[in-house]
């Protein structure tokens, strides 16, 4: 009997960490993506004006990353306990491994930009003008806005397709997703704030999860116990 109440709470509590966890990766990742769009220029062969009055608050956003990496990962972990039996492998797969080189390239981005940060604070005066700034700035631009990008558009994808398969979220979310990862992944390089769209989708799907976990306990107190058979 303790196990299956045990079992019955585990199941309960799923959505609500999923929920949870993709809200935090969602308010972490706006964030960081704010603060740096603010303080860099779009443009990736810029001369790095920002360092000299804008490296505080690009640290602030670097150093935002690691934990909304770590936050999207606990949300894919629930996520596929969320789908359980109806998981469907081939999706699934697409779905996790998306997810991992996402997480990947985003952390690549960023270190490089950080390794910009204590390149500038070591050598000042030589760095803007070497062809190592305009190559790792470079790089940061082309990984974040072309590949990583393109990643969540292929996880937006695969998630939409396993919410109209298993009806884990409202169908209306995934046709939505259809339409953003297309736009993401068309658009990635050439639209300023487009690295937006991804966890504000995430944000969506996990308000929906915490909304529809938070109404199915009263939704199921609210029915009659059944009575126990007498011997």
């Amino acid at each position: 009997m303790n196990g299956e109440v045990n079992l019955i709470r585990g199941r309960l509590k799923t959505p609500r960490a999923a929920a949870i966890a993709g809200i935090l990766f969602s308010i972490l990742m706006i964030t960081g993506l704010t603060v740096f769009r603010l303080s860099v220029p779009a443009n990736p062969l810029e001369t790095g004006g920002w360092l000299k009055t804008r490296s505080n608050s690009v640290a602030f956003a670097l150093n935002l990353v690691p934990f909304a990496g770590i936050a999207f990962l606990w949300f894919l972990g629930v996520i596929r306990d969320r789908l359980g039996a109806h998981e469907d492998r081939f999706f699934a797969t697409v779905f996790i491994g998306s997810g991992f080189l996402f997480i990947a390239l985003l952390f690549a981005s960023a270190a490089i930009a950080g390794g910009i940060l204590l390149a500038y604070q070591a050598r000042p005066a030589g760095l803007l003008d070497s062809t190592t700034f305009t190559f790792a700035r470079a790089a940061t631009y082309e990984i974040m806005n072309l590949y990583a990008m393109k990643m969540a558009g292929v996880f937006m994808i695969t998630t939409s397709t396993l919410v109209i398969r298993t009806g884990f979220c409202p169908r209306w979310i995934a046709l939505l997703g259809y339409a953003l990862a297309l736009l993401l992944i068309l658009s990635g390089r050439y639209i300023d704030w487009i690295s937006l769209v991804f966890p504000l989708w995430v944000l969506l799907i996990s308000v929906t999860i915490l909304i529809d976990n938070l109404r199915r306990p009263s939704a199921e107190g609210n029915q009659p116990a059944h009575e126990t058979p007498k011997d």
